[in-house]
């Protein structure tokens, strides 16, 4: 089984091989446009108390961008390859588990999450933010990044159109860029849209990363919907590409 998932994660990076410097560039461009309209533009104006804002939208960007780079890596990719492609139908008929290749992309969804991320905490220091980095920071967004690869193979496997693909991200992923406190704080909502949105998986994401990067405590609770997220996606991306197979 590690083989396996092994083999089907490095074809993927292989392929993001050839097309690294798009993907590198594209990579950059939403995180400096991040940290100069919300950190440097709109951030000058704003104060925390005794820290920046600058100091406390970082977590969230990160947070955003890990999202957006897992759940497009796995969810437009496999979208295209099951239905335009057809390459998909290779993995499935070639004797590897099911649990193997959902592994391998959401793996695959989780490098590209991270190396996106990792470029906005480097671009963040030379802007001058202030983080407290340790290893439950990168738990806690390893855990974001599985959860929403896991989200973009499911949507992939059920979703019957590119346009489909597109309206889902539109409707889910989205709404939670803007809602789920990656700019502020969820607490200025009125009190039945702040319960809706602690439900939503990329509040907890900005909220762990957030307290665990300015040091103001340990955001069990937040790891915990975490981790919960990731394995019911991760159980149902497993159950919906037995569908497809």
């Amino acid at each position: 089984m590690i083989y396996d998932t092994y083999t089907v994660f490095w074809r993927e990076i292989v392929l993001l091989r050839k097309k690294f410097k798009s993907f590198f560039a594209g990579s950059m461009v939403s995180p400096l446009l991040y940290l100069l309209s919300f950190g440097w533009g709109l951030g000058r104006n704003i104060q925390f108390g005794s820290t920046s804002y600058l100091d406390f939208v970082v977590p969230g960007i990160v947070a955003l961008s890990a999202m957006n780079a897992s759940y497009n890596a796995t969810g437009s990719s496999l979208n295209v390859s099951r239905l335009y492609h057809k390459t998909l139908e290779e993995f499935l008929v070639a004797p590897i588990s099911v649990t193997s290749l959902v592994l391998g992309n959401i793996f695959s969804g989780c490098f590209r999450g991270l190396f996106s991320s990792g470029i906005i905490i480097i671009f963040s220091y030379f802007f001058g933010a202030n983080m407290h980095l340790n290893g439950w920071f990168f738990v806690s967004l390893l855990l974001n990044c599985f959860l929403f690869a896991s989200l973009g193979l499911v949507a992939a496997m059920v979703v019957s159109s590119h346009e489909g693909m597109s309206r889902f991200a539109t409707f889910v992923i989205l709404p939670m860029t803007f809602l789920c406190g990656t700019f502020f704080k969820v607490e200025k909502y009125p009190t039945l849209v702040a319960h809706f949105v602690k439900i939503l998986p990329l509040t907890h994401s900005a909220v762990s990363l957030r307290a665990i990067a300015m040091n103001t405590g340990f955001p069990l609770v937040s790891l915990l919907v975490l981790t919960a997220y990731a394995v019911v996606l991760f159980a149902l991306g497993v159950w919906v590409t037995y569908r497809v197979e």
